[in-house]
């Protein structure tokens, strides 16, 4: 594991924040996807499972639409669960070409597992960390996550806010 006190490689030093970004992102992907391996996922099936837990018998737009990933992976995504036995995907009654998701049984039985394992990534992720850094931090994170949004389109360097 690399040093966390390590200076970013020379290359990422204008973009400090961004570096960290990734290595967190990196790490705790990481972590919950052992976590996921020990439950037969795949990262970003429980997202979709959480959707469904939520409201069950929803298309795979509107699946797609919740969990910001691409079509390709989410109908991977799918295809595996419902191979798995976790889901199944019909045919909409109003237009065919719709696929509508809904979970079995064993679908369902998921969600205590899920949400066990999301609450001790959850006590893993804030050990070290004070209730006011966790505001601060998610209030931050989410701060960030919308300039990318907003910005991302235009990815041209622009000069920093003071």
């Amino acid at each position: 594991m690399t040093d966390p006190a390590a200076p970013p490689p020379s290359t990422a030093l204008q973009g400090s924040l961004s570096y960290a970004v990734f290595r967190l992102a990196r790490a705790h992907r990481g972590h919950a996807a052992g976590m996921l391996r020990d439950m037969n996922l795949h990262p970003g099936q429980e997202l979709l499972l959480m959707q469904l837990f939520d409201r069950d018998g929803q298309t795979q737009s509107e699946l797609l639409d919740a969990v910001g990933l691409d079509h390709s992976t989410v109908s991977k995504s799918l295809r595996r669960m419902q191979e798995a036995g976790l889901l199944t995907r019909e045919p909409a009654e109003h237009d065919r070409r719709v696929m509508v998701v809904h979970l079995t049984d064993q679908g369902r039985a998921m969600q205590q597992p899920i949400a066990d394992m999301w609450r001790s990534l959850e006590e893993i992720s804030v050990r070290d960390l004070t209730a006011e850094q966790i505001a601060a931090f998610t209030a931050t994170a989410y701060t960030i996550e919308q300039s990318v949004k907003d910005r991302g389109q235009d990815s041209r360097p622009s000069s920093r806010r003071s």
